[in-house]
């Protein structure tokens, strides 16, 4: 239905709101032991599939916020073009067409009359929440979403015109049919302090405010039609947050922000290929947050038993068996320039997705972008004898990505920094090599540069999310610019993790890998996690493994346990492999490939390392030796990363780049600190680069350019927890 026509029938709808309309609450059988599935819900092609987008970034009484129509045109490209929703299918309410009043009534109009059994329903909100006093329980507060419309005067009372978050979940479990999802990017519990962060945050403080009657009216109508009804009551609810204290945040991107949550979800689903589980689906999305820098982490919550296990979704999706990076939004009057949305693309890729980039189209044809703004590109065909044009709606599918090699390290100085402690913190940053800074919220940035909390004495480095940087901490009563000084030699090994991070490529590589982090401490061993490459594998040769993990967090390691990787070559070519990490303390590791050579003396020089191949089909457990393997998971708690790189040719300027950083000692562990991991990472991208034979074609481009060709690379990231 057009929003015209919506907005032109909601007056009559609004004054029947107290329900009168009953059979909009008409429920259809429970489907009892059919599994809902999360992706069977976006990709049967049969059933009619209906979407309520919401999203708000204009208060009357509350400060702005910048994303939340951002996340609202991200869902509805992602619901048309990769899940074909009909456009005329999706009604979204933004701004102030987001008042309770609307949203319940759009319910009531599009979905609640609409829907039958079977049909497919995604409700989305992006804006603010809160904790509202509970009108019928005392001492008790409930969860709210803010409209748009938040407040009414009413003879100088305080009355608020929120949703109740109880409300929504009744309107969700009225839908007559099984397949409801709902994704809410949104928080609860606003802080009373926060660290130096670059974000806005999703939520308000709590209020002793009276909630207007209507609402509460409402609420008991769809409980009294409930309670009669035989209702399905399994919608799956995908939440921004897992702990009642945890903030949802919008990120900041070059010229818009988003919802993090939003887009690490609908960018996952661009680019994931089979469907999963849904635990899966929120482990790619909880590391996604965590590699932007946040520890959020999503939640699922569902009326079915076990959820994570029981919603499958082992199938390939229809008409388009494989993901993609973006789609074609339109095509200009001279046929050879074409609109592109890559959404699809890893948000930590996206800020530094360059010029001369390829996408292929499904008729093999390459575009190759030429310009980008934020999410959008313009890209020119680049066969001059092209016969077939393409087409509004075409996939597209990352071929090369180009990245820039003056890559630094972006560091926000915090708004509450008085003027001489920004000046003195500029000018000693400004003597550390790759580093530049800005004012946080204004610009992107890696970090933040701010005072500790409530110790305003000390400085240190926070994650953009506010969250403090082991080890990054200055001495109390420190000057500015002493505390830079002591975090410069740390900032290398931040940069290089940064520039590996910009290699991942899990949705995007044509060669067929898998890697498994495993537990193998005890009889049996642990899958703790697996990442593959699943554009070049068959829905029938992808792993499906539980996890033994809530779902939506980062997978968990104890401190102590031995682990190893094993890594699996599904291709029909050798493959070379390189493995490099962030420790728990924030220290570079790597793992070094000793050769195997008889040693008379340990005053004698370290054996030279090797090359380490994987020959087609073949299966390597890393890191073995002849006396043992793995190795052992250290303290203190807190997040690790390791990232397991991939290339059709050797690593042979990253190996040298290795031997300059071995301690001459007679201990030879395969995992041992990385002492230039700069040097490590900048070596690492020239090799990526040399085994792209397409950089032959693009001489003008690789001067002050990696250009990395996807048949010949894959970097698999594994982020988890240590406690």
């Amino acid at each position: 239905m057009k929003r015209r026509t919506f907005l032109y029938r909601i007056g009559s709808i609004l004054a029947a709101l107290g329900v009168s309309e009953a059979d909009w609450l008409t429920l259809g059988n429970a489907y009892g032991g059919q599994s809902l599935r999360y992706y069977q819900a976006l990709a049967d092609p049969n059933p009619r599939k209906l979407a309520l987008l919401v999203g708000i970034n204009q208060y009357p009484k509350n400060p702005a916020l910048s994303g939340c129509l951002t996340d609202v045109e991200l869902q509805r490209e992602l619901l048309i073009h990769r899940f074909g929703f009909q456009s005329s299918d999706i009604l979204t309410l933004t701004e102030e067409q987001a008042s309770r009043e609307f949203i319940e009534a759009a319910f009531l109009e599009h979905l609640g009359k609409q829907i039958k059994p079977g049909d497919v329903v995604i409700f989305h909100f992006s804006g603010y929440g809160t904790r509202i006093k509970s009108p019928t329980l005392a001492d008790s507060f409930q969860n709210a979403l803010i409209s748009a419309n938040e407040q009414i005067d009413q003879q100088g009372e305080k009355i608020v015109n929120y949703l109740l978050e109880d409300t929504l979940l009744l309107l969700l479990r009225s839908l007559p049919t099984d397949r409801v999802t709902a994704v809410l990017d949104t928080s609860y519990y606003a802080p009373s302090t926060i660290q130096p962060s670059g974000w806005r945050i999703r939520s308000r403080p709590d209020i002793s405010a009276q909630l207007t009657a209507a609402e509460l009216d409402f609420q008991q109508q769809l409980k009294s039609q409930l309670a009669t009804k035989n209702a399905i009551g399994n919608a799956i609810l995908l939440a921004a947050t897992s702990d009642p204290k945890q903030l949802a945040r919008e990120v900041l991107f070059s010229g818009f922000s988003a919802g993090l949550f939003t887009y690490a979800l609908t960018q996952y689903l661009w680019e994931a290929s089979p469907a999963t589980t849904i635990q899966v689906i929120l482990s790619h999305v909880a590391s996604s947050i965590y590699k932007v820098g946040s520890t959020q982490q999503p939640a699922l919550l569902s009326g079915k038993k076990n959820p994570q296990e029981t919603l499958l979704a082992e199938f390939l999706l229809p008409n388009n068996t494989i993901g993609a990076e973006g789609v074609v939004t339109a095509i200009e009057e001279d046929g050879k320039t074409v609109e592109l949305w890559l959404a699809g693309l890893p948000p930590q890729v996206l800020e530094y997705y360059g010029i001369n980039s390829r996408l292929t189209l499904d008729t093999h044809e390459q575009l190759v972008v030429r310009s980008r703004t934020g999410l959008k590109a313009k890209a020119l065909i680049s066969s001059l004898d092209h016969t077939t044009l393409p087409q509004v709606g075409q996939l597209v599918q990352e071929a090369v990505r180009v990245l820039p090699r003056n890559i630094g390290l972006t560091v926000a100085l915090d708004t509450k920094l008085e003027r001489i402690e920004r000046v003195d913190a500029t000018s000693a940053f400004a003597t550390a090599t790759h580093v530049s800074t800005v004012v946080a919220g204004e610009q992107p940035s890696d970090y933040v540069f701010g005072k500790l909390l409530p110790t305003p004495s000390r400085y240190g480095l926070f994650s953009v999310s506010g969250e403090l940087i082991p080890n990054m901490v200055g001495e109390a009563g420190e000057a500015v610019k002493v505390a830079v000084q002591s975090l410069a030699p740390k900032l290398p090994t931040l940069l290089a993790a940064k520039l590996w991070r910009l290699t991942e490529n899990e949705g995007s590589s044509r060669l067929a890998v898998r890697g498994t982090l495993e537990i193998i401490s005890g009889i049996s061993r642990r899958v703790v996690m697996q990442r593959e490459t699943v554009r070049t594998l068959k829905a029938e040769g992808q792993s499906n493994i539980s996890y033994r993990n809530q779902p939506g967090t980062v997978p968990i390691v104890p401190i102590g346990s031995r682990v190893q990787y094993r890594v699996q070559n599904l291709g029909d070519r050798p493959v070379y492999l390189i493995l490099v990490g962030l420790r728990n303390s924030r220290s570079a590791i790597a793992l070094y490939p000793w050769q195997i050579i008889p040693q008379t003396s340990i005053s004698e020089p370290k054996p030279p390392l090797q090359q380490i191949v994987i020959a087609p089909g073949a299966t390597l457990a890393i890191p073995q030796t002849a006396t043992t393997a793995g190795w052992v998971i250290p303290g203190p708690a807190f997040f690790c990363e390791h990232q397991l790189i991939l290339s059709t040719n050797p690593f042979s300027g990253t190996l040298t780049a290795l031997e300059t950083s071995i301690n001459r000692t007679a201990d030879q562990q395969p995992i041992s600190p990385l002492l230039n991991p700069l040097e490590v990472a900048q070596a690492l991208l020239q090799d990526l680069h040399n085994a792209s034979a397409v950089k032959a074609e693009m001489n003008g481009t690789a001067a002050d350019s990696y250009i990395l060709d996807v048949n010949s690379w894959a970097s698999l990231n594994f982020s988890f927890q240590v406690v």
